[in-house]
């Protein structure tokens, strides 16, 4: 009898494959980093051919790892980068462009007219999104209008769009699959959260067939069986979730009020609140945490382009440490009268500023500013972004006011000092649970649930186990000052674009 799920987890720099036993643990990982692409200024590509070999590669070396049969999977659940747009011919499964990634600004100046044509309040209401490059919607355009030939092969129905969920489910399916989630399809900027289905107002304005969307099921679906010509083995494909609502999911936030961060290349925090979708009064985004059954969980969320990647600047663009796990110990040996602020607007800033353009800048440099304040200066700056999302959420959401726990996980979180100083500047407790793979594990329970394999979500949620809790230990007026010198920091370098 099949009694392990194995989960994809394609991100933004690597792929990964685990398999989960029917306790929910893992028993194998496999890993391959693949190349990003910079054509241009501002503009992240990726190859969709190295994702889809460095997935199979994970999948079949995670297998092997675990010493189990593909007869032995009961599901296979996907979660992958989300807002990653990638359009292929429907009749080779070829892409006619490469991945357009969710970092890319290309389309930050078509975003603008639309804003100055006064189309963004109709893009909230519907999809809870901001008219920002960020989401697929514009990238989706900008392939159709600038590679020859898109268009009119799109407008004669022969090309599919897809964020990285879809084009592996169909290559998977060896085609016979063209369906996401409504987790990812709420990241399209072209998705009715509200009414549950492609927005024809909104394909209209972007100039976007209907013909090239995928089928929308539930987070947990049957999503049909791997094609045996190109897995070797027919398994049944049962859960889908964009990387960060499958984090949510992992972190078992599924009560109102509970919230996950999760720090990766970028953070991204969502605050489930369940049935209701907030609208946001403060530029934070309104999504999908998750659909079970025909019924969304919506949640609040706030996005922090550059996190995890502050770190790998630090040790492959400055050269100021070798491994990324030194940054806290370095952090830790900063000169505490120094107040260096580092804004890590390399790609913009995100919620709940939203500005495209503007880029980083270090305020509070002296002639003794070394490596050690400027890596705690990068910790630190994705601390007080975290810090600026809970203030939003609070302020959109009346429920959010009392004390929050969060809950906490991605690579970042493995660093002691940057948990403490996260509770210190939040002023809140945080979570740091035994699974950090929270994002496969989301994936994992999404794909053996609908299998039958694992238990519903209350008996799910009895599975999460707290490794550490970090408390508050900063004296208030510390606080207060750090805080406050952070939101100048900000100001200045927003201002500083505008002039």
């Amino acid at each position: 009898m099949a009694s392990y799920c194995l989960a994809i987890d394609q991100g933004t720099t690597s792929s990964r494959a685990i398999v989960f036993d029917g306790a929910l643990k893992s028993v194998a990982v496999d890993q391959q980093e693949f190349p990003q692409h910079f054509p241009s200024s501002g503009w992240v590509e990726h190859d969709p051919e190295d994702i889809w070999t460095t997935v199979m590669e994970t999948l079949s070396g995670a297998v092997r790892k675990a010493g189990i049969n593909l007869s032995d999977l009961a599901a296979i659940g996907i979660t992958n980068q989300r807002e990653t747009t990638i359009v292929w011919d429907r009749a080779t499964g070829k892409p006619v462009y490469n991945a357009i990634v969710w970092q890319d600004r290309r389309t930050a100046e078509f975003c603008t007219r639309l804003k100055e044509q006064g189309h963004e309040a109709l893009v909230s209401e519907r999809t809870g999104l901001l008219l920002d490059p960020y989401f697929s919607g514009t990238k989706v355009a900008w392939i159709l209008d600038n590679v020859d030939g898109a268009r009119a092969a799109a407008d004669r129905g022969e090309l599919a769009f897809g964020t990285v969920d879809c084009f592996l489910l169909w290559r998977l399916t060896g085609g016979r699959v063209h369906a996401t989630d409504a987790t990812n399809a709420s990241r399209t900027m072209l998705y009715d959260i509200h009414r549950g289905c492609w927005d024809e107002d909104l394909l209209t304005l972007l100039n976007v067939p209907v013909s090239m969307m995928p089928e929308v099921k539930d987070s947990a679906a049957d999503f049909g069986v791997s094609d045996e010509a190109v897995l070797g083995g027919s398994v049944p494909i049962a859960g889908i979730a964009g990387d960060q609502q499958a984090a949510t999911v992992g972190q078992a936030c599924f009560r109102p009020g509970m919230m996950k961060a999760t720090y990766g290349t970028g953070c991204f925090a969502l605050l489930n609140t369940g049935d209701k979708a907030v609208q946001s009064r403060n530029r934070l985004l309104t999504t999908i945490a998750y659909q079970l059954n025909g019924k969304p969980a919506y949640a609040l969320e706030g996005s922090i382009f550059i996190a995890g990647a502050a770190v790998q600047w630090l040790r492959d663009g400055l050269g100021i440490l070798e491994k990324a796990e030194q940054s806290g110990p370095m952090a830790d040996e900063a000169d505490t009268q120094q107040d260096v602020y580092l804004v890590l607007a390399f790609t913009g800033l995100g919620a709940p500023y939203w500005d495209a353009e503007c880029r980083g800048a270090i305020f509070g440099l002296t002639r003794g500013s070394g490596p050690n304040e400027l890596a705690r200066a990068a910790l630190e700056a994705v601390c007080y972004q975290t810090h600026d999302l809970l203030d939003a959420m609070r302020g959109d959401w009346a429920d959010a006011s009392g004390e929050t726990v969060l809950r906490v996980d991605g690579g970042m979180v493995a660093s002691d000092w940057t948990m403490q100083r996260l509770s210190d500047l939040l002023n809140a407790p945080v979570d740091r649970p035994h699974i950090l793979e929270t994002t496969a594990l989301g994936a994992a329970w999404l794909a053996g649930y609908q299998t039958g394999l694992y238990p519903d979500m209350e008996a799910f949620s009895e599975t999460w186990a707290l490794e550490r809790r970090f408390s508050p230990d900063m004296d208030a007026g510390i606080r207060d000052h750090k805080l406050s010198g952070w939101a100048d920091a900000v100001s200045r370098t927003l201002s500083n674009r505008k002039n």
